[in-house]
């Protein structure tokens, strides 16, 4: 069974997310251990109340960044991680640990990438007067949400939206769209080719389809 390692510094919503559908079967994988930044965060509780390894790995106690991500990549390590989920973590990855785990990394945004990656998508495709919003999943590279797309899922943006509303309509698909990656991630089923993600379909192996949205 494939073993993940979830990266958090907050609430970690969707890291329950990920719990639940591991513990129900919907992920045929583990997750072996939550590390967290941030002391306090409610992700450390609830991977102990999910009787999950969990980690306080606090980044002001290194001199570098460098520094912090080898100990984190040691951690993994030691874990025998096999993917890393990135659920609210606020940190930018060094080449350090996206090198240890090339290409097997993968984060969750609040956008339907590549429109407005980075900090505060929510209020930025409101201010442009965006019809459409969502989330992507998308595996992890050297830019800001610049890597390979896994899954999407669309959010209309109503009359009337603030950043909260939008914000908690995205985050309801983002609970279905990250155990949903991490599951065909877990079957085999997700390739790259040519820098795009190719996902395979299980009733026929011949037939693939790129970058899919999730759908029921």
């Amino acid at each position: 069974m494939m073993r993940i390692g979830v990266l958090a510094s907050g609430s970690g919503s969707n890291l329950q997310s990920i719990l639940d559908a591991c513990a129900s079967g919907s992920i045929p994988a583990q997750v072996a251990v939550v590390v967290c930044n941030v002391a306090g965060a409610r992700a450390l509780e609830r991977a102990e109340a999910a009787g999950v390894p969990r980690i306080l790995l606090a980044h002001g106690q290194y001199a570098t960044r460098d520094a912090y991500d080898a100990e984190l990549v040691a951690v993994l390590r030691r874990h025998h991680v096999e993917l890393v989920c990135l659920a609210g973590f606020m940190r930018l990855l060094t080449p350090v640990l996206l090198s240890a785990f090339q290409n097997k990394i993968l984060n969750i945004h609040p956008s339907l990438l590549p429109a407005y990656p980075g900090l505060n998508a929510v209020k930025k495709a409101l201010a442009a007067g965006a019809r459409v919003s969502g989330c992507t999943v998308h595996i992890v590279d050297e830019g800001t949400d610049t890597g390979p797309i896994v899954i999407q899922a669309a959010v209309p943006v109503l009359e009337g939206d603030t950043e909260e509303t939008l914000a908690a309509r995205i985050l309801v698909q983002e609970h279905r769209c990250y155990p949903r990656a991490i599951s065909l991630w877990a079957q085999g089923r997700i390739h790259l080719s040519g820098g795009r993600v190719v996902v395979q379909a299980k009733s026929d192996p011949a037939r693939s389809f790129s970058s899919p949205e999730l759908t029921d």
